[in-house]
This record gives C-alpha cells, sequence and structure tokens, in this order.
C-alpha cells in the first residue's frame, strides 16, 4: 500500500491552493513526461441561463475562443497550433468545463489564452453568426435521430419543466434563434468569475512556480456580479409508469431509452449504484441487459444501463436499438433483469467481478496526465478528499451484495419508469 500511495496522487503530492479569489487550485507533478495538462471549471453551465434563452450558457462558452480583446479568432488558434497545443471549453447544467495540454515549457502561453478567453471574450458577430448555423443545423439533423429523440422525450418526461435538467444545455431551434451577441456578453458579464473555480495542472511542473502563475494572471479577477451557487428543485421520482411513443415515419429501427431518477454523486449509495448499474447493463459485454437482450434473445442491436450521477439526482436508464416489431418484448425483458436484481442478491462472482473491474480500471484512467487532471477536478467538486484514490480500494470493497440489492430497491422501480420509444408508428 505505501508503494501504491507513491504512485497515485495523495495528499502528500497534490499541493491544493485557494487563491485570495476563491480559486481552488490542485497541482500534480510528473516528472516522467514533458508535457502539462490544465483542466477546471466556472460555475457558469445552463442552470444560470432562463428557459426562454436556453442554450445561452453553451453558445457563450463555445465562443469565448472565437477572439477576445487582444486576439482575434485566427491569432487564437494561431498561437496554440505554433506551440502544438489545444485549448477548448465545455458546458454542462452546473458547470463549463475547459481543458488544455501543451509542453510543460509553454505552459505560461496556455494559461495566458485560457485567462484571455475567460476574461475578455468579445463575442463577434460574424463568429456568432458561424456558430448558431452550425448548432441548428445540427439540432434539425438530430430531429431525424432515433436515440436523440427517444433521449429528449425521456429526459423531458422525466424531469418537470420548472426543473433545469429539462432542458438540455444545448439549447433549440427556437430558442437559439432568439440570442444576440447583447445576450452572450450580458451573461458573461454576469456569471463568468473565480467564485468556484476549480483548475488543475498537472504534468512536468514545479507547484510553487504553477501557483505563482496562476496568482499573476487569474489571482486578481473579481467579479462582483457573480451570484450564489443556485440550489436545484426538490425532486422525486414519477408517481407511476408512463410511456411515450415518438413517431418518425420511415425509420427501420426504434430506439428506446427508459429509467428513473438516481442518485446523486453526493449520495451515500452511490457507488453501490454504480456497481448495480455495472452489473446490470455495463460489465463485459454490457452486463445482464446486453447478455440476455442481445446475446441471447437476440432482440436488440444494443442494450445497456447508464447511471449519471453527477452534482444533481441524474438519470438511472436502459437503453435499447431494436427493430419496431420487438420494441415491447424488449421492454418487459429489461424490466424482467431489473425485478430479478431487486429481488435476488447477486451471485458472489458477479460481486466480485465488477469490483474487481471497477478497482482494476482505476489505474487505467490515471496513466495519462489528462485522466489525472480531470480525476482532481472530481475530488475536489464532490467533496471526496485527497486520498481519495489510494483508499479507492479500500472504500469499495465494502459494498455487499445486499448493498447493491438496496441501491436497486430504492431507485430503479419499473412502477415509476419513464419509457420513451423512437421509431416508425407501430
Amino acid at each position: 500500500m505505501i508503494a501504491q500511495t507513491h504512485q497515485l496522487p495523495y495528499s502528500g503530492n497534490i499541493h491544493r491552493t485557494v487563491l485570495d479569489n476563491g480559486i481552488v487550485l490542485l497541482i500534480h507533478t510528473l516528472t516522467h513526461v514533458r508535457s502539462v495538462v490544465i483542466a477546471g471549471s466556472v460555475r457558469a453551465g445552463a442552470l444560470y441561463e432562463q428557459p426562454a434563452q436556453n442554450g445561452l450558457a453553451s453558445l457563450t462558452a463555445e465562443a469565448l475562443m472565437r477572439g477576445t480583446q487582444s486576439h482575434d479568432f485566427d491569432a487564437i488558434f494561431s498561437a496554440l497550433e505554433d506551440i502544438g497545443a489545444d485549448l477548448s471549453f465545455g458546458t454542462g447544467h452546473h458547470q463549463v468545463g475547459f481543458g488544455g495540454k501543451a509542453l510543460a515549457e509553454d505552459l505560461p502561453l496556455l494559461v495566458e489564452l485560457l485567462n484571455d478567453t475567460l476574461r475578455y471574450p468579445t463575442f463577434p458577430e460574424r463568429q456568432l453568426e458561424n456558430l448558431m448555423i452550425q448548432r441548428i443545423t445540427e439540432l434539425r439533423y438530430s430531429q431525424q435521430d432515433n436515440r436523440y429523440r427517444a433521449e429528449e422525450a425521456f429526459r423531458k418526461h422525466l424531469y418537470p419543466p420548472e426543473h433545469p435538467y429539462h432542458y438540455s444545455s444545448y439549447g433549440t431551434i427556437d430558442t437559439l434563434q432568439t440570442l444576440s451577441p447583447a445576450d452572450l456578453k450580458a451573461f458573461h458579464k454576469k456569471h463568468y468569475g473565480p467564485a468556484g473555480m476549480l483548475l488543475a495542472v498537472v504534468g512536468n511542473v514545479e507547484p510553487v512556480k504553477v501557483i505563482e502563475l496562476i496568482q499573476e494572471s487569474l489571482g486578481g479577477w473579481r467579479n462582483d456580479l457573480q451570484p450564489d451557487e443556485v440550489d436545484l428543485p426538490e425532486l422525486v421520482a414519477p408517481e407511476k409508469q408512463q410511456r411515450i411513443n415518438v413517431v418518425l415515419p420511415g425509420k427501420t429501427q426504434s430506439a428506446i431509452v427508459m429509467g428513473t431518477i438516481g442518485p446523486s454523486s453526493f449520495a451515500e449509495d452511490y457507488r453501490a449504484a454504480l456497481l448495480a448499474n455495472s452489473v446490470l447493463g455495463e460489465f463485459g459485454m454490457m452486463g445482464r441487459l446486453g447478455q440476455v437482450i442481445r446475446e441471447d434473445m437476440g432482440l436488440a442491436y444494443y442494450a445497456h444501463s447508464r447511471l449519471d450521477g453527477g452534482v444533481g439526482p441524474g438519470a438511472w436508464s436502459i437503453s435499447a436499438g431494436v427493430a419496431p416489431d420487438k420494441v415491447d418484448v424488449t421492454i418487459e425483458a429489461a424490466i424482467h433483469q431489473v425485478n430479478q436484481m431487486r429481488e435476488t442478491l447477486i451471485s458472489e462472482d458477479d460481486l466480485e467481478d465488477n469490483l474487481s473491474y471497477y478497482t482494476g480500471s482505476l489505474p487505467l484512467r490515471l496513466e495519462s496526465a489528462g485522466g489525472i487532471a480531470n480525476q482532481l477536478i472530481a475530488m475536489e467538486r464532490y467533496n471526496l478528499g485527497l486520498d481519495f484514490l489510494v483508499n479507492y480500494r479500500e472504500l469499495m470493497y465494502r459494498f455487499t451484495r445486499e448493498d447493491i440489492q438496496s441501491a436497486m430497491r430504492r431507485y430503479l422501480d419499473p412502477e415509476r419508469f419513464v419509457i420513451s420509444v423512437a421509431g416508425p408508428s407501430a
């Protein structure tokens, strides 16, 4: 265990600093690489937009690199290409995430560009027009995509209109067409700031120099307009099972998405639910769902389950792609597998296999600097502690077959499923 402690990031080799403006900085040194990776987030996700302006947060984030007060679009990407670096932004409901990579000696330039795009974007009108055309074209194409439409209907019926998760962070054709450069500028002015910002730096770096660099660039950032973190409204699973059929004429396949509200990543039984989901529809050839529905019964092109987790109560869902005349029997088969796990303990072999999978795959996720950086951000966001990784095996092996059954019974009740089917008319 001592050797593992020195190989994995832990409290003895992660440097955690909180700047005066509230930015949490996490640094981990890797001397065997030449590169450096940055990852982090700012508190400016889709929760902070109004439904009538759905897509505003993600469009703002996507436009950050389209021009700043000191760099136009070409200059930003030329500066990155000249040193073989990259930098990008993406939006979720709670956060705008970012990530970048460069050679260690080019970290100052990467941080300079991060600071410039985060704090001083200009949202050029022509660039916004191009982004808008691209996004609306993607959304129009998605209207004929079975899986997209099934997932959309599932989300909208699982979460009520007063809940932020009812809405996609990507926006809709109607809402996007109402947005202007002034809207993006106003959103950025109010919501982008250091409060709640996380930043991880991993690679061949000296922590003291990194702290000085980040302090010099981002340490003076202030935004008194930045609101407090949004509290999600209380949410309960649907009272009864409901079925939604989205008819897409001319399609030869139907997509099924079914499930209900799962635990957030803060829940005490979240990892027990992760193990349950692995058994149900992830491990090996997509767990029991893949084995029974796809391999044994030959019903589906794909069949698996997913547990979203996250800051809020994400969905716990089952997805399958089937021929239209196999929809009902596939739904019945999936519900049967769920009920079996709710009623009967999994075997000791199933428990051991899935525990081994989760603990054995951890080192693979940490082989790259990027994997470590993302893990550091997750540890900070979910209050896991700096020793989470070295204690991970012990944490996971505490779970029993009874814990897995309890998580299934608590969250995954077929009587409260939302079942969404998108495809040709029955």
